[in-house]
């Protein structure tokens, strides 16, 4: 079978030197063009070494194992009806304020802290959720790279180039990755085709549908307020909404599903889901108090940052998102005691934060407190490899005698970083090490 793509005439021999072939969508069977295959082995791998990163990106995950398990209970339900069960599916609720889900290759979903506390029921948890499954299942994420701008990406981290240790373009294009899929922003299409595939999993899971058309009637009661700034940051940005959507899904599940209304066969289930999500929506005068304290912070306001983020911490105690920030304000302020009083509470509480980690890594670089720093350090990297974190892992690699380490981190660091700051700073130490 031949795909059938419309183009100009003039730009038909680049197409034909770039076309790699068809790929069949799963869900609709059709044929579609890509400009290199991607197989489900291959995308899973894209997905195992992107979402870690994600979530790091993201606050890390919320740090409340029943929740976890809640909620991939519900995504397991969803998941092992659709048209790909065999996918590794992992459901999580990374740890930002901000309403957002998003899914990557592979069948890995996550949702936000802010969106999952503002839902009602499991069927609108569940209508969110399959959502995202239907982005997978329709391998939307991978059309993104087989078409778009994350080309030179996918086909980097598919050469096996993002599975390296270390720092530099190794690590950059699997975090640039990471990064592009988060902002790849569906087409109307998309977003529809996904809508009616997250209705069909929830009916065949015996959820109510109504719980979808509820979600997108929260979602237009946003727009028609004027949405908050964290909605547009988050969710709106890369899921575009529009009534006509709303409308298309709301017909949809009439003409569709209209033996599920008033049957007890399908379920919303709010009881379950308050339950889930009580301890989430203890928290929530804290972390609204935490990102009150950030916005401080970025206006250069540390001192009032730093008083915001001690109310965050009484009213949401050992939270470890919060104790980081804190103890990193701490840090900028030139209070390495405090900073390390609560860095070091982060970390006992969630060490599988990067900022965390980082932070405590600074500060023992400064102590001059070699051997811990670069375990820190190192810690932090394995989380989430960055430019700062590596060009601190180098100075403490000199600092702790490991010259060959010290040398290939700094040469890591100039060329990721060539004509910034820390590349050249980087550069020049390397220069200096490597002086006879």
């Amino acid at each position: 079978m031949v795909c059938r793509l419309r183009v100009r005439v003039a730009g038909f021999a680049v197409l034909l030197g770039l076309l790699a072939g068809c790929a069949v969508n799963p869900v609709t069977g059709r044929q579609e063009l890509a400009l290199f295959q991607v197989s489900t082995s291959e995308e899973i791998s894209i997905g195992q070494q992107t979402f870690p990163r994600a979530l790091q990106q993201m606050g890390g995950e919320v740090a409340d194992p029943q929740l976890a398990e809640y909620v991939q209970r519900v995504g397991d339900a969803l998941a092992k009806i659709s048209q790909r069960p065999d996918l590794p599916y992992q459901f999580k609720v990374f740890n930002d304020s901000a309403p957002n889900a998003f899914a990557l290759p592979g069948g890995f979903v996550g949702i936000s802290r802010g969106l999952l506390s503002a839902l009602e029921n499991e069927a609108q948890l569940a209508s969110v959720l399959g959502h995202e499954l239907g982005h997978v299942t329709a391998r939307h994420s991978v059309q993104a790279m087989q078409r778009g701008s994350l080309l030179g990406l996918g086909t980097a981290v598919l050469g096996g180039v993002a599975g390296q240790g270390g720092y530099g373009i190794v690590t950059q294009q699997a975090g640039q990755l990471a990064a592009g899929l988060l902002e790849n922003t569906y087409s109307r299409e998309q977003e529809r085709e996904s809508d009616r595939l997250g209705v069909d999993y929830l009916v065949l899971a015996g959820y109510d549908p109504h719980g979808a058309v509820q979600l997108q009637e929260y979602f237009y009661r946003k727009v028609e307020q004027g949405a908050e700034p964290m909605w547009l940051a988050g969710l709106f940005r890369t899921h575009p909404f529009s009534k006509e959507r709303m409308l298309e899904l709301q017909q949809y599940v009439a003409e569709r599903y209209a033996s599920t209304v008033g049957s007890p066969l399908y379920v919303l289930k709010p009881q379950s889901f308050v339950r889930a999500v009580a301890g989430l929506r203890r928290l929530q005068q804290g972390y609204t108090l935490y990102d009150q304290a950030r916005q401080f912070e970025g206006q250069g306001q540390l001192s009032k940052a730093i008083a915001v983020y001690l109310q965050a911490a009484t009213a949401a105690p050992d939270q470890a998102l919060i104790l980081t920030a804190l103890g990193t304000a701490y840090l900028k302020a030139g209070d390495l005691v405090a900073g390390q009083q609560h860095l070091n509470r982060a970390v006992q509480l969630d060490g599988q934060y990067y900022r965390s980690r980082l932070g405590m890594g600074y500060l023992l670089l400064e102590q001059e407190d070699y051997p811990r720093a670069v375990r820190e350090l190192e810690a932090s990297m394995a989380l989430l490899p960055t430019l700062q974190g590596a060009y601190l892992l180098a100075g403490a690699y000199e600092g702790n005698r490991q010259l060959a380490q010290a040398v290939e981190m700094y040469r890591a660091v100039a060329k990721a970083d060539a004509g910034g700051r820390l590349g050249q700073a980087a550069a020049e130490r390397l220069q200096e090490l490597e002086r006879p």
